[in-house]
């Protein structure tokens, strides 16, 4: 279709968008196939952000443990 598009600056997604031009050179009957691997890949690449990166933070210090042994 032509459609002019600005890159993102986030290569995978970027990627994905440019697969849509696929599209352009099939047969209607081609579109949805292109559309759901598109849409598959933005969901991964999505999900992918959500995922925690490096080691996993520290567990907070732990004091001593409270006493209930009070008696009066």
């Amino acid at each position: 279709m032509g459609v002019d598009r600005a890159p993102t600056g986030h290569p995978p997604v970027d990627a994905h968008l440019t697969r849509l031009a696929d599209a352009d050179r099939l047969a209607t009957e081609g579109h949805l196939a292109v559309y759901e691997d598109v849409h598959r890949g933005l969901r991964e690449t999505l999900t992918a952000l959500d995922q925690p990166t490096g080691p996993p933070a520290p567990a907070p210090p732990r004091g001593p443990a409270p006493s209930y042994d009070h008696r009066s």
